[in-house]
């Protein structure tokens, strides 16, 4: 391919120890991966994080650890501020405002965000971070999703993934719209949930710290979990071989990757199969195995 890929990860906060192994690995031995792609970002917020929205309850690792260790490799940090239902109350949290402090590093970094509210904040209390906007919006209706795309406060949107094969109308974009899509390739949810923004809000009250109960997914296999082969079957799964032979010869080149609420073995699934070259994959799995007390269950 002529132009590079760019995967953004999940798991800033969240999987630290593997990072600090992976990052490693992927600087000295770049021949054991795809030479078409690159880490464009990795994502994630920490525990109690009253900003944060998409996931709850993840993100044990300390923000200065986590700074030092994307400084090293120059890796895009970003933070997952993306609470639907903040109101002006929360933005003087000394928690949330102090990460923005560490974290904006001359445009380097980014923000994912759902809160319009609190994007005006940030953009004038922290002018040197770039803005995401997330796929909590649940953007389901193209013309909802272009709209989004040509608003110019965002570098990057992420559409719903159940957009992620309206291959025509996606063609259709303009090359500076296309530089800004970022597909979420590995979703498992549903392809028919009705209910995805229902499931978001109720993380969102979570970090909120309202008194709610646990959403109920509406999934017929929720029972399940998140299984990568479930993924791979879903009807908005994006492939190895999807990036390769039909998103990036038309213009696209950001893939998110989910998974901040899965163990790190999965996450290392995912490394595997989307950057490693499958002659090198048992090579990367026994330097993350062997070298480490990585806890992988």
């Amino acid at each position: 391919m002529e132009k590079k890929i760019y995967y953004h990860l999940p798991g800033l906060f969240e999987f630290y120890e593997l990072y600090r192994m992976f990052l490693s690995l992927f600087r000295e031995h770049r021949e054991y991966f795809y030479e078409w792609c690159e880490i464009g970002s990795i994502y994630g917020a920490p525990q109690e994080c009253l900003w944060g929205g998409g996931r709850v309850g993840f993100g044990e690792e300390s923000p200065e650890k986590v700074l030092e260790l994307i400084n090293t490799y120059d890796i895009s940090a970003r933070l997952t501020f993306s609470n639907s239902l903040l109101e002006e109350k929360h933005l003087s949290d000394r928690f949330c405002n102090r990460l923005c402090e560490l974290f904006e590093n001359g445009g380097n970094n980014g923000i994912i965000i759902h809160s319009d509210l609190l994007l005006e904040y940030l953009q004038k209390n922290y002018p040197e971070f770039y803005f995401v906007s997330s796929t909590t919006k649940v953007l389901t209706d193209f013309r909802d999703f272009e709209e989004e795309l040509n608003r110019e406060e965002f570098h990057y949107v992420v559409p719903d993934f159940r957009l992620n094969k309206e291959l025509e109308q996606l063609d259709r974009l303009t090359e500076v719209q296309k530089e800004k899509v970022e597909f979420l390739c590995n979703e498992c949810c549903w392809f028919d949930c009705y209910a995805r923004k229902d499931c978001y809000e109720n993380v969102s009250r979570k970090n909120l710290d309202m008194d709610c109960g646990d959403h109920v997914c509406v999934s017929p296999t929720a029972q399940r979990g998140y299984r990568f082969s479930d993924a791979m079957n879903n009807p908005g799964f994006i492939g190895i071989d999807d990036i390769q032979k039909v998103y990036a010869p038309a213009g696209f080149r950001n893939f998110k990757i989910e998974g901040r609420s899965l163990g790190s073995a999965m996450i290392l699934e995912f490394l595997l199969y989307y950057m490693t070259k499958p002659e090198h994959q048992l090579k990367v799995r026994e330097e993350i195995y062997l070298s480490s007390t990585l806890d992988l269950f």
